[in-house]
């Protein structure tokens, strides 16, 4: 057997502030949508992953999240502008990324990272 995707699954009554994180700054697309559900992602393969960690490092809280990014810079700047809370950086972590911490409109601990080219 091989595992083919692994899919987050975020409760909540509010699909339409979803759009406004998820797609608007972040630029996800839907890519399923039944009115109960909405999948967003891009159509681009990705490595499957899960992680499980007692902290998130640099003594930080454990995120919800990580969604890796080609420009943490700019995504820390249209978060900051849409408004939502920043927790945390950003930061240039010793392990080799910057990143930084922002809460989604479900209270959600998102960790935005992209990895340096020196790591």
């Amino acid at each position: 057997m091989k595992i083919k995707r692994i899919v987050a699954n975020i409760h909540t009554d509010e699909l339409k502030a979803v759009e406004r994180f998820y797609g608007d700054v972040l630029g996800l697309n839907v890519l399923m949508d039944h009115d109960w559900i909405k999948t967003y992602g891009t159509e681009t393969k990705m490595t499957v992953q899960i992680s499980f960690a007692n902290e998130g490092g640099s003594g930080t809280s454990t995120p919800d999240l990580s969604i890796e990014v080609d420009d943490v810079d700019a995504a820390y700047t249209q978060m900051k502008e849409a408004g939502f809370p920043i927790e945390y950086g950003p930061v240039n972590e010793p392990w080799g990324v910057r990143r930084f911490y922002v809460r989604d409109p479900f209270g959600k601990l998102v960790n935005i990272l992209s990895h340096s080219s020196e790591g």
